[in-house]
């Protein structure tokens, strides 16, 4: 099953990568202008994450992990069941493209997670979702 509503870029644009068990995890954020009020402390951003399947095995995405860090360190868990309301299957070669968002209060954070998949065989393992960066044009000092 191949969901591709779009790709993450090519190596000339910036992306984040993270590689677990021949489960490959891309994801490109983006800052929001038109859905952010910097002079009310509110920032928003969309990301699209790209999960491929480069092993030999189905395996389908079941639970996800974010965690969610603003500038000022507070920390925001988010758990549930799958992604954008899927569980998707992925067979060997397979990819799944999604987009979804975060606001924050902070000009700059960043983000960090993992996906809980299982196999045909009904194994579970933990897929890691790359550290990325919410850098807006407001943020002081340097990047994350």
């Amino acid at each position: 099953m191949s969901d591709d509503d779009g790709d993450i870029p090519t190596d000339n644009e910036p992306h984040y990568m993270a590689v677990t068990r021949e489960i490959s995890v891309s994801v490109l954020p983006n800052y929001l202008p038109e859905h952010s009020e910097p002079d009310r402390n509110h920032f928003v951003w969309a990301y699209q994450v790209r999960i491929e399947n480069t092993g030999q095995e189905t395996v389908q995405l079941i639970n996800r992990h974010w965690q969610i860090t603003d500038a000022t360190g507070r920390i925001q868990e988010v758990d549930g069941p799958g992604v954008v309301g899927e569980q998707p299957i992925l067979a060997p070669g397979d990819s799944f493209v999604y987009s979804s968002g975060a606001p924050l209060s902070t000009p700059t954070g960043f983000m960090v997670g993992r996906y809980e998949m299982k196999t045909k065989e009904g194994a579970k393992f933990s897929v890691d979702i790359p550290a990325f960066s919410l850098d807006s044009p407001f943020q002081q000092g340097p990047l994350n």
